[in-house]
């Protein structure tokens, strides 16, 4: 079994408190919020029309220090029998090198019962590159080291050192609509056929200045899934965003 040492511990949880975002900064002290419920319909592990709840909230420290803390939760029932459960949470933070350059850091947990992960904990640090930056074409990319921990539903577990690779493409429309286009990759690097995708497509448009409605279809590819599950999970949600 892989273990990771209490000094790795240490320096991930230093580097999570410098932090900071991708794109503009606000002026410091400011807090900001994002609400977000969905009317999902699920397929893969979990075939289920439900509700979804995400909330981003954000805090500027200083111009270049920013976190990040996100929560995000899926669960529902059929015939009173449940059958979506999703947890996920992860603090995250930039610090801003330059106007283009950031480093960033951030550690996320999931708990998903209907991939067979009864947690896994991912510990990360890396940079990134506003390529980008407007004023209809946003692109940036991020590169980086991940440290992942999980615990199965079947008691068996792993541990083990990952890179990851990160791009988003958002193309504003029109002054009220966006699309958005994001790819993540997680590898092991040790065993090098672990390795999971996710992508998010979405349009978003604002119906006033607080609140936006937003379309989106995510794609979730585990190459190496547990026994008796599923390489692919998709949702298709029609949400209600709220920004604060």
């Amino acid at each position: 079994m892989r273990h990771m040492s209490p000094m790795i511990c240490a320096i991930s949880i230093c580097l999570i408190v410098l932090s900071s975002t991708a794109w503009a900064g606000d002026a410091p002290g400011t807090w900001k919020d994002k609400a977000e419920l969905a009317y999902v319909d699920t397929s893969g592990n979990t075939e289920v029309t439900t509700l979804s709840a995400k909330n981003h909230l954000s805090y500027q420290f200083t111009d270049q220090i920013k976190g990040l803390w996100k929560v995000e939760v899926l669960n529902g029932e059929s015939d009173g029998e449940r059958n979506a459960e999703s947890y996920f949470t992860e603090l995250r933070g930039d610090y801003a090198y330059s106007d283009l350059l950031y480093h960033y850091a951030n550690a996320s947990w999931l708990k998903d019962r209907f991939i067979d992960v009864d947690s896994r904990t991912v510990l990360g640090a890396g940079s990134g590159y506003k390529f980008l930056t407007g004023a209809k074409h946003f692109l940036v990319g991020e590169a980086g080291l991940t440290y992942t921990m999980e615990e199965f539903t079947d008691d068996s577990d792993d541990q083990y050192v990952g890179g990851r690779l990160f791009g988003q493409y958002d193309y504003q429309l029109n002054e009220s609509t966006r699309f958005t286009q994001s790819v993540e990759g997680l590898f092991d690097l040790e065993q090098l056929d672990n390795y999971r995708l996710n992508t998010e497509t979405a349009l978003i448009t604002a119906i006033n200045s607080v609140l936006s409605f937003k379309t989106s279809y995510v794609i979730k590819y585990d190459n190496d899934p547990a026994l008796g599950t599923e390489h692919t999970d998709t949702i298709l949600a029609a949400s209600l965003v709220a920004n604060f």
